[in-house]
């Protein structure tokens, strides 16, 4: 039973990653609409399809549960502004032929977010870790450095989910109920955004663009089935397996951006990216030496008492 558990663990952690890596693909064919309006549409279609997926789980009481506590209620309006300004800057960065920053910043999450634990909750870094966040901030100095710009997608991306995933783990919620109140909370905003696009028919949903139309409903399924995957995985696999197998994402993304789509990766990118993999390498080893170290202890306190 365990075995088939890992097995269904891992398969639902690889359809999760490998989806959210191809996702730039998505957003390409919607690269002649405005990010905020696929935005609006990824929140709408999000909020039903979750509605149902709760609805075929009968956990509607948890959405509603969460719906009558104010703490809950306003950490989620928090977040939903971080998840909303994080879909944002990725679709924007996507349509804008900077799939490779964005790939940074994925590759950057996990060390920004050992690096706020560092700075704002004074936990300790291991020399392991210290040096993997040096390595990082190298990369985004070099391209500072030589190509003259800050690599703000690269940075804003990592900056606004970590900060989201530190307030999700504080508010301790069903993803997949919390995702739906932050749709739902978003709601209203789009609503009257979507307003404004057809009293000035401006709107890119039209029925007469059977494709764009299509296109834009299937926002909700892009977002909603990796995090039912996501989900199904966390339950079965350890933190560990689940924190190696989070750098495919980033690495599809990145093959889709140079292969795919022809962007161009120069010394300084192919240097930058570089830094991140030799920081990603040291974090991903002192990780697993961590988790072994820590499976021996309590191995050892069970067998000594």
């Amino acid at each position: 039973m365990k075995l088939a558990e890992n097995q269904s663990g891992l398969a639902s952690a690889a359809g999760a990653f490998v989806l959210w890596g191809l996702i730039p693909i998505y957003f390409k064919f919607l690269e002649q609409v405005p990010p905020l309006e696929v935005l609006g549409h990824r929140v709408f279609w999000s909020s039903i399809l979750l509605l149902v997926f709760l609805l075929c789980r009968r956990q509607l009481s948890v959405l509603i549960d969460i719906l009558k506590t104010p703490r809950l209620l306003g950490g989620l309006a928090l977040t939903s502004l971080l998840i909303a300004a994080n879909w944002l800057i990725f679709i924007w960065g996507v349509t804008n032929d900077r799939i490779l920053e964005t790939s940074l910043g994925y590759y950057i999450n996990p060390l920004f977010i050992v690096l706020m634990g560092y700075c704002f909750f004074g936990e300790r870094l291991s020399r392991a870790q210290a040096l993997a966040v040096f390595f990082a901030l190298a990369a985004v100095l070099l391209q500072i450095f030589y190509l003259g710009k800050l690599p703000w997608v690269a940075l804003a991306l990592p900056l606004c989910f970590a900060f989201y995933g530190l307030l999700r783990k504080r508010l301790n919620v069903d993803a997949a109920a919390g995702l739906a109140v932050e749709t739902l909370l978003l709601m209203p905003i789009v609503a009257v955004y979507f307003i404004w696009l057809a009293g000035n028919d401006e709107h890119s949903f039209r029925f007469a663009d059977p494709e764009n139309a299509l296109l834009l409903s299937l926002a909700g399924f892009i977002t909603t089935v990796p995090l039912v995957l996501f989900n199904i995985a966390a339950r079965a696999l350890s933190m560990t397996v689940l924190g190696i197998m989070q750098y495919l994402a980033p690495s599809i993304s990145f093959l889709v951006g140079v292969f795919l789509y022809g962007e161009p990766l120069g010394q300084v990118q192919l240097m930058s990216f570089g830094l991140i993999w030799t920081a990603l390498i040291i974090f991903t080893i002192d990780g697993i030496t961590r988790q072994r170290r820590l499976e021996r202890q309590l191995g050892s306190d069970v067998t000594g008492s």
